[in-house]
C-alpha cells in the first residue's frame, strides 16, 4: 500500500533523503570513475578481459588491478541497490541520481499526484500531475 505524504510530511522527511540522495550521487560518480579507469586498463592491455586465466608479464598486473576494480564497484553497486532500497521503503519515487531528482506520492482532494524535489532546493515547493515529468512542474501555491 502506497503511503501518501503532506507537504508537512515530505519536508519532515527531506533531511534522511537528502542524505540517502547524496550518498547516491557521490557513489554513482565513483562507479563511473572506476568503470572507466577499468576500461583504459583493459584497452591498454590490449582489449583484454579478466576470465580468470592466469597471465603472466606486465598483464598480470592490470588484471589483477582489473579484478580489484570490479569488487569495489560491486561494492559500491550493493551500497547504492541499499540506499534505493531506503528510499522504497519510504515510498518516495527516485527519478534521477545525478540531480536528486524525487518524487513523493500524495493526494488532492482525493487525486493522486506528485511532490516534486530535488538536491540543493528548500522546503518542497513544486508538484505535477502522476502522467507528466519535471516539465511539468508547478508551484504548490498553484495547487488546487
Amino acid at each position: 500500500m502506497t503511503r501518501y505524504y503532506d507537504i508537512d510530511d515530505a519536508n519532515a522527511a527531506l533531511p534522511e533523503v537528502e542524505r540517502i540522495l547524496l550518498a547516491l550521487r557521490d557513489q554513482r560518480a565513483e562507479l563511473i570513475r572506476l568503470r572507466d579507469m577499468v576500461a583504459a586498463g583493459e584497452e591498454a592491455d590490449g582489449g583484454r578481459t579478466d576470465d580468470g586465466a592466469r597471465v603472466d608479464g606486465p598483464g598480470a598486473t592490470a588484471t589483477a588491478d582489473a579484478r580489484t576494480l570490479r569488487l569495489r564497484m560491486q561494492g559500491l553497486i550493493d551500497q547504492m541497490q541499499a540506499g534505493v532500497g531506503q528510499l522504497v521503503e519510504r515510498d518516495v519515487t527516485l527519478r534521477e541520481i545525478e540531480t536528486g531528482l524525487i518524487d513523493f506520492p500524495a493526494l488532492v482532494n482525493g487525486r493522486p499526484v506528485w511532490l516534486c524535489w530535488r538536491l540543493g532546493e528548500g522546503p518542497v515547493d513544486f508538484w505535477h500531475e502522476l502522467g507528466d515529468g519535471f516539465g511539468g512542474r508547478r508551484r504548490l501555491i498553484d495547487l488546487s
